[in-house]
């Protein structure tokens, strides 16, 4: 019996609710600082993100004893939503348009991203972050709404996820996430993907 108290006391207690919350405001008010920074903006720094969340800095490196630990956060943060985003679209939506959606929800992603650039550099340099993973899961989530698609009829068959990662970075890598060519270049790529008549 006393081996089972004791090894309930050396359980690591849950997170207070009130500081999982403060660390959800911190991660969105750092996503906002970032894609601001990255339009132009004004330099996302620690305290304004702090000011931003409503708490003090020192709730801020409680929770993140560096930018690179906020960031980090931020990243995983982001990179869990837009995967997440595939299989609501896919559900909620005819399947050319979850994939327009999710095209223009990956855009912001990839806004965000650079608004961290050089912080996500040293991430993936040290080992903490794999760009691998990173390619991996957008391309399950290209391939949730092609699938989506393709069992309805309206997408072609021929056309493998990893395609559409491609093509989606070589937009993205041209002209920008928010360029003016963008929207078009996006609509362009959904067309090419519907049948061949």
């Amino acid at each position: 019996m006393a081996a089972d108290s004791s090894s309930r006391a050396a359980a690591p207690r849950a997170p207070r609710a009130d500081a999982l919350r403060n660390r959800e405001k911190l991660i969105e008010a750092a996503r906002h600082a970032y894609a601001v920074a990255s339009e132009g903006g004004p330099e996302a720094t620690l305290e304004g993100i702090a000011k931003a969340a409503g708490v003090g800095i020192g709730t801020l490196y409680r929770h993140f004893p560096d930018r690179e630990a906020l960031v980090e956060a931020v990243y995983a943060a982001e990179l869990d939503a837009i995967v997440a985003a595939a299989a609501g679209l896919a559900a909620s939506e005819p399947p050319e348009r979850a994939l327009r959606a999710w095209f223009g929800r990956y855009g912001e992603f990839i806004a965000a991203k650079r608004g961290m650039a050089d912080t996500l550099r040293s991430a993936f340099d040290a080992g903490r972050l794999a760009p691998s993973t990173t390619r991996t899961r957008v391309t399950e989530a290209v391939g949730v709404l092609l699938a989506a698609g393709t069992e309805a009829g309206v997408l072609r068959t021929d056309v493998r996820p990893d395609d559409v990662t491609a093509l989606l970075l070589g937009v993205f890598l041209s002209a920008g996430p928010r360029g003016a060519q963008t929207p078009r270049l996006l609509d362009l790529l959904v067309d090419a993907l519907l049948p061949r008549g």
